[in-house]
């Protein structure tokens, strides 16, 4: 761990147990850590009305998360739990893939207990306590969502055996983190990486530069993704049933077909894709002549 991680993530150095799980220790939170929770709280609540899904509004309410200071996991895990089972339990950062599956096989988010730092408050490479807890924990209070994420994790080991884990974490990428659902009211946000960034959000379901496709397993499995950047493609669920029945089954059959097959570029649109935009791409056009 370098010295500017330290300074970033005052966890770096914590004791981990076996499961990499810290002790979030809540009450050392200084006023301006949680001010900043409280900031970064106040701009999503005001963008997200109308942009993200009707389930993760109405489970942040259940949940209780509000611009009042960085949740303390112990009592958040109490709300959770009593609706779906799920706890959070603080880790430093980016954890061992066989750990984080082993986490969502057993129904434990792995949450960053750290906060960004000021001067990366729209832009943090690495997740923290707000992208986490406030981007992916209300969903799990979902019945449907919370069976699709533990399902996600108890496939992990076979993706790791099989040497194939680059499929799975593209499944991951494109739902969990940055997937949009359809509703009747229009497409919505539930993807965690959109819902804690107020400029995806945005872009995700009103900028024409994206293509935006119908929900396709296989055809995801195989997309790569932009990590540093909004991205390209944004695939569209149903609805949580559809996830949940698409990826409750064995994928040995796909993971076979799947190594046959070549790579898909992020921007790519092939023959069979439900298009639902096609994107101009004049976003990344820009910033490739810029670069």
């Amino acid at each position: 761990m370098t010295a500017s991680s330290e300074a970033k993530n005052r966890y770096a150095n914590a004791p981990r147990r076996a499961d990499w799980t810290i002790d979030q220790d809540w009450a050392s939170y200084s006023p301006a850590e949680h001010d900043r929770w409280n900031r970064l709280f106040a701009r999503q609540a005001k963008l997200l009305p109308g942009r993200a899904c009707g389930a993760f509004l109405d489970a942040k309410r259940k949940l209780e998360l509000s611009r009042a200071g960085i949740p303390n996991f112990e009592e958040l895990s109490e709300r959770l739990a009593a609706i779906t089972g799920w706890r959070v339990v603080p880790v430093a950062g980016l954890i061992p893939d066989d750990a984080f599956f082993a986490h969502l096989a057993g129904r434990r988010f792995p949450a960053g207990a750290f906060i960004r730092p000021e001067e990366e408050l729209d832009y943090l490479s690495e997740p923290d306590v707000f992208h986490d807890v406030f981007g992916h924990v209300p969903l799990l209070a979902d019945p449907v969502y919370a069976r699709f994420l533990e399902s996600y994790g108890k496939g992990g080991a076979r993706a790791q055996q099989r040497g194939q884990l680059h499929n799975l974490a593209r499944l991951y990428w494109y739902t969990v983190e940055f997937g949009l659902i359809r509703e009747p009211e229009g497409l919505r946000i539930f993807g965690a990486g959109i819902l804690s960034s107020p400029g995806e959000t945005c872009f995700s379901l009103e900028d024409s530069s994206p293509n935006r496709i119908g929900f396709d397993l296989s055809r995801i499995m195989r997309t790569n993704y932009v990590i540093s950047d909004y991205q390209q493609t944004y695939f569209v669920i149903d609805g949580f049933e559809q996830l949940l029945e698409q990826c409750y089954q064995d994928f040995d059959a796909l993971y076979e077909a799947l190594a046959k097959q070549g790579d898909l570029s992020p921007d790519q649109i092939v023959a069979g894709d439900r298009v639902i935009t096609k994107g101009d791409m004049h976003y990344f056009v820009r910033k490739g002549a810029a670069a």
